[in-house]
């Protein structure tokens, strides 16, 4: 695609955005999934569209939702903005061998079966690790809640299949800081969220910033906000390598807008290699009956869903992830696009099946945006 195409593109984008945009997330308002999302379509140059929808909740007297203030919890987009990017800084500083066992970095990690497992297979979720374990129910600290993870053992043969696995994560997260010698937290707000800018995406957020944040949860008929929505993260302390991060819509889009420039921030200070950007987010294992393709910490395509999170125009080289309480973020390269989208679906749904709702929404919004773009 020529330049002065994507020029003329990117013009019809904004002319004709509102047009297109708002009425299919609008629908998943009007559908009950969720009370109020952020959308932001862009390229590595520009943000191309900005609009917010409904509000917080579903109260009318609820507060509006805001593309410049409200913050959203990411939930597992938080293991590719936060731990995977650490991940990348660490194998840049030359402290991370991704195909070293995950032991000679986290040596308690010694279940049955777990001697071979590497890093890799951690990051493309090949490490035969279950999805999840109940923490939050079978321990009271977060060093019980690690030693559940660290004697966690294999369910199938590692390298054999994809299994997606918050313990994936987990042990990812607690190699960051074994390697950095501080918190995840520390580590991730310091190496990564400031030099990249996103000035509005970050762990435990304090009281004050409560009534900016999208609630994911209701207690006693109390919208509870600002409390990390994933149990175990909240019995890791709020901060985990799945789970945590709270963000906006337009933090995220410059985070892609770094993704998509190869490491290089808008106001071009170089934050990352861009061989590194290329050998994380090209496919690492490839799509099969029954699973989706990984890259390095993001999702690839093709996925492993009837309705895919990124439609079906995306192209081949496409990666992105989705999180628990609404959230996405997806980035086609060869488009120079992005996608992000910001819900809080996990509020109080009005839906009947508001997941699969807010799947028909986000795979039309990706192809919209692909198609504006194709000029078609």
């Amino acid at each position: 695609m020529v330049l002065a195409a994507l020029l003329v593109a990117a013009a019809a984008l904004q002319n004709g955005a509102g047009a297109t945009f708002d009425p299919l997330v609008r629908d998943g308002i009007t559908r009950g999934a969720y009370p109020g999302a952020v959308l932001v379509i862009g390229r590595h140059d520009t943000i191309l569209y900005a609009g917010a929808y409904g509000r917080l909740t579903w109260k009318p007297s609820g507060a509006l939702v805001s593309a410049e203030s409200t913050l959203y919890d990411l939930a597992s987009v938080t293991k590719v903005v936060g731990t995977t990017t650490a991940l990348m800084l660490l194998v840049e500083r030359g402290r991370l061998n991704l195909d070293a066992p995950v032991k000679q970095y986290v040596p308690e990690f010694a279940g049955a079966g777990t001697a071979g497992i590497t890093v890799r297979q951690l990051l493309n979720h090949t490490s035969g690790l279950r999805g999840t374990l109940p923490l939050y129910r079978d321990t009271k600290t977060r060093d019980e809640a690690l030693r559940l993870v660290f004697d966690a053992s294999p369910i199938v043969t590692p390298g054999s299949r994809v299994i997606y696995s918050d313990l994936n994560a987990i042990l990812l997260g607690e190699i960051v800081a074994r390697l950095s010698g501080e918190p995840l937290e520390t580590f991730v707000t310091r190496e990564v969220l400031q030099p990249f800018g996103l000035r509005q995406t970050l762990y435990r957020p304090p009281k004050s910033l409560q009534r900016r944040i999208a609630p994911t949860n209701l207690w006693h008929g109390v919208p509870i906000a600002g409390v990390v929505n994933d149990p175990n993260a909240a019995r890791l302390g709020g901060v985990a390598g799945h789970a945590g991060l709270f963000g906006t819509a337009l933090d995220l889009g410059r985070f892609a807008r770094i993704m998509l420039a190869g490491g290089v921030t808008p106001e071009g200070r170089r934050v990352l290699k861009k061989a590194t950007v290329q050998s994380f987010t090209a496919v690492s294992v490839h799509a099969r009956r029954g699973q989706s393709a990984r890259a390095l910490g993001w999702q690839a395509l093709p996925t492993d869903e009837e309705e895919s999170s990124a439609g079906h125009l995306f192209g081949p080289r496409s990666y992105g992830h989705t999180g628990w309480t609404g959230t996405s973020i997806w980035i086609d390269p060869d488009r120079d696009l992005f996608v992000v989208l910001l819900t809080n679906r996990a509020f109080a749904p009005r839906a009947r099946r508001p997941f699969t709702v807010l799947k028909e929404v986000r795979g039309r919004v990706a192809d919209a945006a692909a198609r504006m773009i194709d000029g078609r």
